[in-house]
């Protein structure tokens, strides 16, 4: 089996090493080096805090979920408020080394190493509205992405809500943002 294709993304445009730390949102013990695969990279092509929920069909999808999505695979949705921000983004894409990484969860595409790692290249991204386009990725822009969110956990398809703390609190009460930490 040949190794993954690793990305670190940033807005960072000058890293030359990164050093294992522990990331303050991560919900493991330890300090890693975080990858993401090249399937699941497009769900940072955003604004390092720009609070999101990414939600695809994946092989458990029920026929009602797959009929909901109305013909398309994967969505990004992020808030109004953050538009601005988005279009204006630029990101910087690290190639890593496979070699030290290991599997963290298939299903959002982590990778982890407890090793210092240089990366082999750096590709800059911007204009990430024709990004998403380009790879058949439906953006969808909305006032608030609690009531999205509440929708997308309770189905079948797959997801990642990332930043999720940042979004504004739902106008009404919802489940998922009960669940966030304080």
């Amino acid at each position: 089996m040949s190794e993954p294709t690793l990305w670190h993304a940033s807005d960072d445009p000058n890293i030359a090493i990164f050093h294992p730390h522990r990331a303050p949102t991560a919900f493991v013990d330890g300090e890693f080096v975080w990858a993401i695969d090249d399937a699941h990279v497009p769900a940072y092509w955003f604004p390092r805090d720009c609070p999101r929920a990414t939600f695809w069909v994946g092989p458990n999808t029920s026929e009602a979920d797959i009929a909901w999505m109305n013909g398309v695979t994967r969505v990004h949705a992020i808030e109004w408020d953050w538009w601005d921000r988005f279009r204006a983004a630029r990101i910087c894409l690290y190639l890593m080394p496979a070699g030290s990484f290991e599997l963290h969860s298939a299903d959002a595409g982590y990778y982890v190493s407890r090793e210092t790692v240089t990366p082999l290249a750096r590709v800059e991204i911007d204009d990430l509205v024709r990004r998403h386009a380009e790879s058949r990725v439906e953006l969808r822009i909305v006032d608030e992405l609690w009531p999205l969110w509440d929708r997308v956990v309770a189905s079948t398809l797959e997801f990642s809500g990332i930043r999720l703390r940042n979004a504004r609190p739902p106008a009404t009460p919802s489940s998922s943002y009960a669940l966030l930490p304080r």
